[in-house]
């Protein structure tokens, strides 16, 4: 049966997309669906035992975070390898990403460079892929790795750019699971390896470079083949 509340707003209404929300994201992020495969409202309400306007809150909250495509007069639907958006959003992060490292590296303290240390350190010894999680980047993983990148960044000291940031990397999380199947003989320890031993040898030039072909190559597993 369906659960209903009193009214709009009302904190029941609010739990249950939530609850909803969250269920889907891990189910698009663990790969239960496939790139392309639609997300219809009506089904996904009865599966879930809500209302088509809780079902529809949380699809509206996944385009915003870029799992989820809005598609006009057609619902809604898992991004597609062919979107556009992935190399849109690997152009964004190639120009603001390589400009905050720089700028990170010329600003950086003592402090700043211990962060970095650490990030990496928790990033190459967290698994990152857990059987119980499916074939796709392990939770724990994904979070250390956003720790990683995050913390060179960090650096810069300029909150707008680090907010962008946050939004670009929520919008690429999808890219990032699936280029890992896409590009399986890439070696993404190799990769970060050179970006931190790279921006804590103060070379902004060299540590640009690799953060440009560390996304580049993410983006190309996505690329037509």
């Amino acid at each position: 049966m369906t659960q209903t509340v009193g009214g709009p707003g009302l904190p029941g209404k609010q739990m249950l997309s939530e609850q909803v929300h969250a269920r889907l994201r891990e189910a698009i992020l663990h790969g239960a669906y496939s790139p392309g495969d639609p997300l219809k409202p009506q089904e996904l309400a009865k599966e879930q035992g809500v209302s088509l306007a809780v079902v529809r809150e949380a699809l509206v909250r996944l385009v915003g975070e870029g799992l989820a495509s809005r598609l006009p007069n057609r619902g809604f639907a898992v991004p597609a390898f062919s979107d556009r958006r992935w190399q849109e959003l690997t152009e964004a992060r190639l120009t603001v990403e390589s400009a905050m490292l720089r700028m990170a590296i010329e600003r950086g303290d003592v402090e700043w460079e211990s962060r970095v240390r650490a990030a990496h350190h928790r990033l190459t010894r967290t698994p990152a892929f857990a059987p119980e999680e499916g074939e796709y980047y392990s939770d724990a993983w994904s979070e250390a790795h956003r720790g990683f990148h995050r913390a060179l960044l960090e650096g810069c000291g300029n909150s707008v750019l680090l907010d962008t940031f946050d939004r670009m990397w929520t919008a690429s999380e999808l890219a990032r699971r699936w280029s890992s199947h896409r590009a399986p003989s890439r070696s993404a320890t190799e990769e970060h390896g050179r970006l931190e031993e790279a921006a804590l040898a103060r070379d902004p030039a060299a540590a640009a470079d690799a953060l440009v072909r560390h996304l580049s190559l993410t983006a190309a597993a996505l690329s037509p083949s």
